[in-house]
């Protein structure tokens, strides 16, 4: 078995959703947005964002400023605010020690994905990403596993694994591009979906596990 592991960012090594709830709190206090328009845009954000998101939200509330300004703002306080916890870098830098190659495969647009991956000081510890917004397709697009892959200079074709938290893009995705797979528990798991080969309550158990397995 290839010394070869995707991960995704977030939720699985990355907590997007207490970095969201500070970046929007800050983004809305500078930007004096009504209460309306905040939870507005605190759905809207929920699970992604892109500068599209901005775009309808300046329609919408009639804001002066650019779309792009917003985003940009975004960007900058996501990045700020993400945090990934010392122990799953600890375990990273363990992996990348005992020879693994270790890549990024998320869902999202790619200038925040990887500002949030220099904020929080994983991207010295990875040797490839790949966001969807690089081909606008997402997991679990065969395409963008295939495209993580060849970032980090090693082909599916070896094997190897996917860890995250979502069970149909990450999960059935990393089955689809013929990877062992171990899924943080939390969703719901759909029931046609075929079992991870690993469930953990942690992303640092996973790590364990792949430090633990001994290559072919």
């Amino acid at each position: 078995m290839s010394r070869f592991a995707l991960f995704d960012l977030d939720g699985t090594l990355a907590d997007r959703q207490s970095a969201l709830s500070d970046a929007l709190t800050c983004l809305c206090r500078s930007r004096a947005l009504s209460p309306e328009a905040e939870q507005w845009l605190r759905i809207q954000l929920v699970d992604r964002a892109t500068i599209h998101d901005f775009a309808l939200l300046r329609d919408v509330f009639g804001l002066e400023a650019s779309a792009a300004d917003l985003w940009q703002q975004y960007v900058d306080l996501m990045s700020a605010a993400v945090t990934c916890r010392p122990e799953v870098l600890e375990g990273l830098a363990r992996l990348r020690a005992a020879a693994w190659t270790i890549g990024i495969i998320t869902n999202g647009a790619g200038d925040i994905q990887r500002a949030k991956l220099a904020g929080t000081g994983l991207a010295s510890l990875v040797d490839g990403v790949a966001a969807s917004g690089d081909l606008e397709i997402r997991k679990p697009d065969r395409r963008l596993f295939e495209l993580a892959a060849t970032r980090c200079g090693v082909s599916l074709a070896d094997g190897g694994w996917m860890i995250g938290d979502n069970p149909a893009g990450d999960i059935g995705g990393g089955h689809q591009a013929g990877l062992r797979t171990i899924w943080l528990r939390g969703r719901p798991w759909p029931d046609a979906l075929p079992a991870a080969h690993h469930v953990v309550d942690d992303v640092t158990d996973a790590i364990t596990i792949l430090l633990n397995e001994i290559s072919e």
